[in-house]
């Protein structure tokens, strides 16, 4: 197989999720920053690439795959040890929900574009901007708590990392990020704390990781 690419940012908490995943497969490969900071997700060469301008994008199998989650179930499914779902489809649809409460409800009102939209396009200053980023982190985690807390155990889901775990790693490093208190989240800590212990865990974390110019 040739060496997959990852097309990332190392704070984008999207492409956090893939390297994470890319790691717990034991699968090595090369990255190609995209400084989305200060715009290069737009410029033509890399949307000659990935026509939506966003990262993670991962070249993989002669495939050019787009959007984290899409990218981390190939993976389970390209590499299936160790696996990201459990077997019963009860479970596993239980795990898929907590994945996508945090990927679709929480992630992308609190994206870069949607946070440079309100400050630049909606005059909002940086106050109200960031008093925005807490208040959907915070809507988002309390019913995540709340309906990991019964079936939890090291992890979000028993005592295994699954990919609702790997949402929640680069989603709490935001929450961080931003003050957002979390003592209220005792089973989205414990996972969290367990996660970040795990080698495929820490060496994804964005300090890790090469920072553009």
């Amino acid at each position: 197989m040739t060496r997959p690419l990852l097309h990332d940012y190392y704070r984008s908490s999207a492409a956090y999720r893939v390297r994470i995943a890319l790691n717990l497969k034991g699968v090595e490969y090369d990255r190609h920053s995209v400084n989305l900071a200060e715009g290069a997700q737009k410029s033509a060469e890399y949307r000659a690439l990935n026509a939506h301008g966003l990262v993670p994008m991962l070249e993989i199998d002669g495939l050019k795959l787009t959007q984290s989650l899409s990218i981390i179930m190939y993976l389970a499914s390209r590499f299936p040890d160790p696996p990201l779902l459990p077997e019963d489809p009860g479970d596993a649809a239980h795990v898929r929900g907590m994945a996508l409460s945090i990927a679709c409800d929480i992630h992308p009102l609190n994206n870069l574009r949607v946070l440079k939209y309100l400050k630049g396009e909606l005059g909002h200053d940086q106050d109200a901007v960031d008093a925005w980023y807490r208040h959907w982190i915070e809507a988002g985690l309390a019913p995540l708590e709340a309906v990991a807390a019964p079936r939890a155990g090291a992890f979000l889901f028993g005592d295994a990392p699954t990919i609702a775990d790997i949402c929640l790693v680069p989603q709490l490093y935001n929450a961080r990020r931003f003050d957002v208190p979390l003592e209220a989240y005792p089973t989205l800590l414990r996972a969290d704390t367990n996660a970040s212990e795990m080698d495929a865990f820490a060496a994804a974390h964005p300090d890790r990781q090469e920072i553009p110019a």
